[in-house]
C-alpha cells in the first residue's frame, strides 16, 4: 500500500520523536516513587490500651459475652480432653513436663502451666466446636483462656481480672486479625494459630502486671512466634495450632516480664509480623475505636461440631428433615448452591476418619438427613463410616454460585418420586443474626461434659462459669473441670 506524502512525513517525525519520548518515560520512571506514609505505632497503642483497660471500664454486653464464651470454651475443652489427638499429645509430652502446676479439663494428670495451656488448647478445638468470630474465622477463646486460665492455677487472680484479661485477649487477637484477613487466611495461614499468640500474650502479660514496654515486647515476641498452615485441617494437627499459640503467648508474657526485649514495631514495621505474613495491612482495624468498639462482642458459639461454613447446610438439612419430613431413604439428590469457601475448607468427598469429616460437606449434609444433628457423635468414625451416611453423601451435588455468600445455602431435596424441597438459609442458628441461647449453650455443655464428668459434676462447673466476675480465684473453674474432683 502506497503512502502519501503527509503520512511520510508523519512516519517520519514519529521515528524522530520516538527515542525523545523514551527518553522522557524512561525518566519519569526513574523518579522516586512516593513514599507511603509511616504507619502509626501500632504495637505501641494496642499494648497502651490492653493495660488501661478494666473490669469496670468493659460495658455490660461485652462482660456477658465474655463470660459466654468462656462458658462455650470450657464445654468443648472437657468434651474434647479424651480424644485420641489429646490421649497422644498427653503420652509425648508427660516426660518432659516440669512441675506439676495446673490440670487438665476433663483428665487427671496435672502439668506445668506452658504444656497444660498447651493441652488445654488442643482438647478444647479437637472437635471444631469453639467459638468463631465470623469476620476472621478465628476462634478466639482457645489461645487466650487456654493461657490464661493456667497460669491462674499457679497464680490465682480474681474473676474480674480474669474476664478482663479474657476480654482484652481476645480483642488483640481479633483486631490484628482483622488488620490482615482475607488476604492472609488466602495464603494459607490458620488465622487462629497466627493471630492466636497476640490474644495469649496481652492476657497473660495483663494478669502479670507487666509495664508498657514489656508488653510492647510480649507483642513482640508473639509476633515471632505464628503457628498453623490450613493444609493441617482433617488431621490431629489443626488442634495443634490454637494449643501452641496459646502456649507461645504465655511464652512470650513470661519472657517480657522478666526484660526480655524485642522491636517495638514488630506488628507494624515493614519486616514485622503484618508486612511479612500479609499482602494486606489495615492499621484503623487495630487502632480505631479501642474501649469502644468490641470485635469480642461479635462472638459466636457453634451448634454444629464442624467447620463454620457447613453450618449453613447442616441447619437446612435438619429443617428439611424435621419439618417437611424427608427420609433419608427418599432422597434421590441434595442439590446445594454455595460460595467458592466451602469447597475449599470442606471439599473432601470420602473422608475416612471424624476429623476428616470435619470438612466434608458431602458428609454434613448426609449425616444431618440420616441423624439429624450435627454435633460432636455426628463427626465420629462411626459416623463417618455409617453406610447409610457414606450411600447419601454421593447424591450431594455442591455447586458453586455467584450471589451466594459464605453464611448463607440454597438447598434443593430431589425426592425417588420427584417431587423437591428447597430451603434457604440466610443466617444459620449461632450466627450473630441467631445467637444461641444461653439455655442452648448449657444444654451443648451438658451434651459434652456427658461421659467425661458425673452430671452434678458438670453442673457445678457450669455454675462456675456463670458466676466468673464473682469468683475470688478462676483457677477454681479448672480444679473443678478435673476428673475425680
Amino acid at each position: 500500500m502506497s503512502m502519501n506524502r503527509r503520512s511520510l512525513i508523519g512516519a517520519a517525525g514519529l521515528a524522530l520523536t520516538a527515542p525523545a519520548l523514551q527518553g522522557a518515560q524512561a525518566a519519569e520512571a526513574a523518579k522516586p516513587a512516593a513514599k507511603a506514609p509511616p504507619p502509626p505505632p501500632v504495637t505501641k497503642i494496642l499494648a497502651q490500651w490492653i493495660l488501661s483497660s478494666s473490669y469496670d471500664t468493659l460495658p455490660e454486653n461485652v462482660r456477658r459475652e465474655g463470660v459466654r464464651s468462656f462458658l462455650n470454651w470450657v464445654g468443648v475443652a472437657i468434651g474434647g480432653s479424651h480424644h485420641e489427638t489429646v490421649d497422644v499429645a498427653v503420652s509425648a509430652l508427660q516426660p518432659f513436663s516440669g512441675p506439676p502446676q495446673a490440670g487438665l479439663f476433663g483428665r487427671t494428670e496435672r502439668f506445668d502451666i506452658m504444656n497444660a495451656a498447651f493441652l488445654n488448647g488442643v482438647s478444647s478445638h479437637i472437635f471444631d466446636f469453639d467459638d468463631t468470630h465470623l469476620k476472621t474465622i478465628i476462634h478466639p477463646a482457645g489461645p487466650v483462656a487456654s493461657a490464661i486460665l493456667a497460669y491462674a492455677e499457679m497464680k490465682p487472680v480474681s474473676g474480674k481480672d480474669f474476664l478482663d484479661a479474657l476480654v482484652v485477649g481476645i480483642e488483640a487477637e481479633c483486631r490484628i486479625g482483622n488488620a490482615v484477613y482475607p488476604n492472609h487466611y488466602d495464603a494459607g495461614w490458620h488465622i487462629t494459630g497466627t493471630c492466636g499468640p497476640f490474644g495469649a500474650a496481652a492476657a497473660a502479660g495483663k494478669l502479670m502486671g507487666l509495664t508498657e514496654q514489656q508488653m510492647v515486647y510480649a507483642l513482640g515476641l508473639a509476633a515471632s512466634q505464628p503457628v498453623g498452615l490450613r493444609e493441617s485441617f482433617g488431621s490431629m494437627n489443626k488442634s495443634f495450632n490454637p494449643g501452641r499459640a496459646a502456649s507461645n503467648g504465655l511464652f512470650a508474657a513470661i519472657l517480657a516480664s522478666k526484660g526480655y526485649t524485642s522491636s517495638d514495631g514488630m506488628i507494624e514495621a515493614k519486616r514485622g509480623w503484618a508486612n511479612t505474613i500479609s499482602t494486606k495491612q489495615d492499621w484503623s482495624e487495630i487502632t480505631d475505636g479501642l474501649g469502644t468498639r468490641y470485635e469480642s462482642a461479635l462472638n459466636t458459639y457453634k451448634p454444629f461440631a464442624c467447620g463454620i461454613v457447613m453450618h449453613p447446610t447442616i441447619d437446612a438439612a435438619i429443617q428439611i428433615r424435621d419439618e417437611d419430613r424427608v427420609k433419608p431413604e427418599d432422597i434421590k439428590r441434595v442439590d446445594l448452591k454455595v460460595h467458592p469457601l466451602v469447597l475449599e475448607l470442606t471439599g473432601k468427598t470420602a473422608p475416612k476418619t471424624g476429623l476428616e469429616g470435619k470438612f466434608s460437606i458431602y458428609h454434613a449434609a448426609a449425616v444431618a438427613f440420616v441423624e439429624g444433628a450435627g454435633g460432636e457423635k455426628q463427626f465420629s468414625d462411626r459416623a463417618v463410616n455409617d453406610p447409610r451416611v457414606v450411600a447419601l453423601r454421593q447424591k450431594v451435588v455442591p455447586v458453586i454460585t455467584p450471589g451466594i455468600d459464605a453464611a448463607q445455602v440454597d438447598m434443593t431435596v430431589t425426592l425417588n418420586d420427584g417431587r423437591t424441597v428447597h430451603r434457604r438459609i440466610e443466617h444459620a442458628i449461632g450466627s450473630v443474626e441467631k445467637p444461641m441461647s444461653d439455655q442452648q449453650l448449657e444444654a451443648k455443655f451438658a451434651d459434652l461434659a456427658a461421659g467425661v464428668l458425673p452430671e452434678a459434676q458438670a453442673k457445678r462447673v457450669i455454675q462456675l462459669c456463670w458466676s466468673l466476675p464473682d469468683l475470688k480465684d478462676a483457677g477454681d473453674v479448672t480444679r473443678a473441670g478435673v476428673q475425680g474432683a
